[in-house]
């Protein structure tokens, strides 16, 4: 018989706590069993969606630089890496005692590791090659080493970097200078010293939130300033031959491609031979960018590939001629070989820009793919070709050169591997126009696909998207592919005999033909469509669902729209800021107060301003001044509005003078007015009702975008957080003291009859 000593010790629980503990294992295993189950359908739908590993460990990868890029802090990309890899260890762990799971197992810790990977490469990129920008503008003597000349006729300027050190610190920069066509010294070339005097600045940061980032593409770039010559440029030591060949050739072909084809067709032509764009005028590049042809301006697939599918169709057709070749090698492999020689030497002639570098990889990957007897067009192609491209530079991932081209070759090859577009395409017995016609059904049909992948990537980063885009690249891409570039091949062949005229006329013919079309489709109405800012949440969801429709196969990859549907509302919906405040407090824009213009404090000379504003408030229109309202009351110093917004009337007080201004008639000024926007430091007594944006409040926050309907307040310093290239805006020199006029919230007759 037990004794009561040995009786266990759940026995004497109460029974109310034996009820918790129960209940308590009841939840825990129905916990687990749904948690099994959840694992259960993972492991049917990979295994019947044929999940291929590769692709989507370019995704993950992707997604872990882009990871570090959206995360502010150090903590957070830490706390990122960590838990991707001990979610993949722990996964491992528990999955590897039953074998259960194997396809979970597998694409979870190989996407969560990859995941890792990502954000602590581009994390250690930026350690390694970030250059720390200059503390402040100022006017400089500059010493150095020319490391890059780039000419650019069409703006009457050159463009050199230079290496020199800080005269301060000692420290080694890299340095931008544009130099006046009239302020330029022809020894100016690589490898010379030289010595300059030019302002400059910092890297600039986004003008408003959601603008471009100067200051990021320097950092990666290894810019520490940037600015202008101030005088003639005096060389010190001249080059003596030091800068490359490849340089030396480069220039050669675009000044004589220049001076054979006149105006902005020899500027394209030049582009076309050896990368140099310099030679085309701004409004021509606006109507390319407009009409959705930009992309054929600058080096990359449409080019690299129409040079090395050239070489190896003719390569092939003369090594055919050589019975001896033929008997003693495979054809395939030697023009392969041979195109690719031809693809590297284009890419280095060429500048071997990124984008060229990343699209010469990927057709020399097409090219392996034909050698050896593989289908040459594959997702997995694409995604060998992006790890490379984001190993070497994985600051690229956030840009738009690396998200349109590989957007452009996905959707490509999903397209053409769709079982109808197989089955449409299939030869068959038929008179040669069906043929020719199915044929531009195809072609219309792959530049409309295109032109929908795109569209969010252009919205997102240029917040404009071209409606014809597809159309014209139905006849500007064969127009430049068979016409314009083999011209121009031909014209530059025949020259080493003299007779390169005819070709050059042909090519010069064809060129026009693509601006005049250009010009056309840009100005038909509707062409180009303006949207303000999308936020990264919204162009989440359209990368999302690309990736989705794109990377499955079968019914699945329809599940891809709901996120893409829910992105479309979200465009749909948007509305632009009310005020839009550049960092530096100068330039405010205003919409909702004159049908399709922008409403401006102050007119400006820069059409980088005017273009940031416009762009990022979705319009396109002209602009007008405050002054020109008749509700503005204004004084050579300061400018007061009232706003209808959010059903109720907001006060605005904005400084556009030099001069201080009578203390008490300030702060009486703002404590009538809601907001105040200033680019100098005010006075502690200046206490608006809800913003003082001055000086000292823009110096930390950057930018500003303004919705009154909320409100709410977006910030360019909010996304910057502890990355490299982030500094506050240079605080400008305060302004001499002296008496002005500040025009009253509520309309003052002083201010009324100073504006008058």
């Amino acid at each position: 018989m037990m004794q009561p000593a040995e009786v266990p010790a759940i026995a004497s629980e109460p029974a109310s706590d034996r009820a918790r503990r129960a209940a308590l294992q009841h939840r825990l295993c129905r916990v687990v069993s749904r948690l099994s189950s959840g694992l259960d359908a993972v492991e049917r739908f990979l295994c019947r969606a044929g999940f291929d590993r590769a692709p989507w460990l370019a995704v993950a990868f992707a997604g872990g630089i882009g990871a570090w890029f959206l995360l502010l802090y150090r903590w957070q990309w830490i706390a990122l890496i960590a838990a991707c890899a001990f979610s993949a260890i722990g996964l491992l762990a528990l999955m590897r005692e039953d074998g259960r799971f194997p396809y979970v197992r597998q694409a979870f810790a190989s996407l969560l590791l990859v995941a890792a990977a990502g954000c602590a490469l581009v994390w250690t990129k930026s350690a390694l090659v970030g250059a720390p920008p200059v503390e402040r503008a100022g006017v400089s003597e500059i010493y150095g080493l020319v490391l890059e000349r780039t000419e650019q006729p069409a703006q009457e300027r050159v463009r050199l970097v230079i290496a020199a050190r800080d005269g301060a610190s000692g420290r080694p920069m890299r340095i931008r200078v544009n130099v006046a066509s009239d302020k330029d010294a022809v020894g100016a070339a690589e490898g010379a010293k030289v010595r300059v005097r030019a302002r400059l600045v910092p890297p600039a940061p986004p003008m408003l939130p959601g603008g471009y980032d100067f200051a990021r593409t320097a950092w990666f770039d290894g810019l520490s300033a940037t600015g202008s010559a101030l005088g003639p440029v005096d060389v010190v030591v001249p080059a003596a031959g030091a800068n490359s060949p490849v340089a030396r050739l480069q220039r050669k072909i675009s000044d004589h491609v220049r001076d054979s084809v006149p105006g902005s067709a020899g500027g394209i032509a030049a582009a076309f031979a050896s990368g140099d764009r310099g030679g085309i005028d701004l409004a021509n590049e606006e109507a390319m960018r407009n009409s959705g042809l930009t992309h054929l301006l600058s080096i990359s697939g449409l080019h690299v590939s129409a040079v090395i599918a050239a070489t190896w169709f003719i390569a092939l057709r003369l090594f055919g001629l050589w019975p001896w070749l033929v008997l003693r090698v495979r054809l395939p492999l030697l023009a392969a070989g041979t195109a690719a020689l031809a693809g590297i030497g284009y890419t280095l002639l060429t500048g071997a820009e990124v984008p060229t570098v990343r699209s010469c990889i990927g057709a020399l990957l097409v090219l392996a793919a034909l050698a050896i007897g593989r289908e040459p067009l594959s997702l997995r192609m694409v995604a060998v070709a992006a790890f490379i491209v984001m190993v070497f530079w994985p600051e690229a991932v956030v840009g738009p050169s690396f998200q349109m081209s590989f957007a452009a070759v996905i959707a490509i090859v999903v397209l053409h591997d769709c079982a109808p577009v197989r089955a449409f395409l299939t030869p068959r017995e038929e008179p040669w126009w069906q043929n020719m016609l199915r044929r531009l059904a195809m072609l219309v049909l792959t530049g409309v696909v295109i032109e929908l992948a795109l569209m969010p990537i252009g919205l997102f980063h240029f917040h404009r998207a071209g409606v014809y885009g597809a159309l014209a690249n139905v006849i500007a891409i064969p127009l430049t592919t068979f016409v314009s570039m083999p011209l121009i091949a031909l014209a530059l062949l025949f020259d080493a005999v003299g007779a390169g005229a005819p070709f050059w006329w042909g090519a010069g013919a064809s060129l026009d033909l693509l601006l005049a079309l250009a010009r056309w489709v840009s100005a038909q109405p509707g062409s180009v469509t303006f949207l303000p800012a999308m936020g990264e949440g919204t162009f989440a969801l359209f990368v999302a669902g690309g990736l989705w429709l794109a990377l499955w196969k079968g019914q699945q990859r329809l599940y891809g729209l709901v996120p893409v549907a829910i992105g479309m509302v979200s465009v749909a919906t948007l509305s632009p800021p009310d005020l839009l405040v550049s960092g530096d407090g100068r330039h405010v824009g205003i919409t909702g107060l004159a049908e399709g213009e922008l409403v401006v404090l102050r007119e400006s000379r820069s059409d980088y301003t005017k273009q940031n504003l416009n762009e990022l408030a979705g319009m396109n229109g002209e602009v007008r001044t405050v002054e020109s309202l008749p509700e503005a009351r204004c004084t050579p110093e300061f400018c007061a509005l009232p706003i209808e917004r959010g059903g109720r009337t907001w006060q605005l007080l904005m400084a556009r003078g030099t001069e201080w201004v009578e203390k008490g008639e300030l702060a009486k000024a703002c404590g009538e007015s809601d907001i105040v926007i200033a680019d100098r430091w005010l006075p502690r007594s200046c206490r608006p009702r809800y913003l003082k944006a001055d000086r000292a409040l823009l110096s930390r926050t950057g930018g500003l975008t303004i919705d009154l309907s909320g409100p709410a307040i977006r910030t360019v310093a909010e996304g910057q957080g502890q990355h490299g290239w982030w500094s506050k805006p240079d605080p400008a020199p305060r302004q001499r003291r002296a008496s002005a006029q500040v025009p009253s919230g509520k309309g003052s007759a002083t201010g009324a009859a100073q504006s008058q």
